[in-house]
């Protein structure tokens, strides 16, 4: 029974994935049900709400991104960061349905763990010269931001038109003089931004 129990588990968080990933996180159970192939009485036994299951989903994603950053960050060499932020990118396409929910929620670099792996990256990409020195993290969150943008707009029609929209900011960012004079988002504006965002 206990196999069978982590097994519907299981099969229900992939199809809540798949689901919540192809069309948003408006849908209700039965969606999640009917692509696992259980009762939706299974999935309210396994989550309650659809809150609890997106929370699972989400903390899953933010494990992973937690591992991705450690194993940047062992490079040692400075290009850990711009490793990061492509697989920050990739994951947050995967699950753009309810990627939102990982940003408004903790954000790039925001959470104790992930937030000092963030700030060790960009610290090392400096002390390499890897990324110009007056690149903030502020910097870095709101080319996440445009990157699930371009992802939104440009959906199947130009499915890698954020990897040349990625590819073309970091160019920036790395060139001296820095490319823009004016100051950077600073940590509360971005709190700011965020609160803003989880209003509407």
């Amino acid at each position: 029974m206990r196999r069978d129990k982590a097994r519907n588990q299981e099969l229900i968080l992939r199809s809540a994935h798949e689901v919540f990933s192809e069309l948003g996180t408006d849908v209700g159970m039965e969606a999640v049900a009917s692509r696992a192939g259980v009762g939706v009485g299974t999935v309210y036994r396994h989550f309650p709400t659809k809150d609890l299951l997106l929370d699972q989903l989400v903390n899953t994603l933010y494990e992973g991104l937690i591992t991705a950053a450690q194993d940047a960050l062992a490079r040692g060499d400075g290009t850990g960061l711009e490793e990061f932020l492509r697989r920050l990118s990739r994951s947050l396409i995967e699950h753009l349905g309810y990627s939102d929910r990982f940003i408004s929620g903790r954000g790039p670099g925001v959470g104790e763990r992930l937030d000092s792996l963030f700030d060790q990256l960009l610290t090392q990409a400096k002390t390499h010269h890897m990324i110009n020195d007056r690149t903030t993290k502020g910097d870095l969150q709101i080319l996440i931001w445009g990157v699930r943008g371009v992802v939104a707009v440009s959906g199947s029609v130009a499915p890698d038109a954020w990897e040349r929209f990625l590819d073309i900011h970091l160019a920036g960012l790395r060139v001296s003089p820095f490319p823009s004079a004016g100051p950077g988002p600073d940590a509360a504006q971005i709190r700011q931004m965020l609160d803003a965002r989880n209003k509407k």
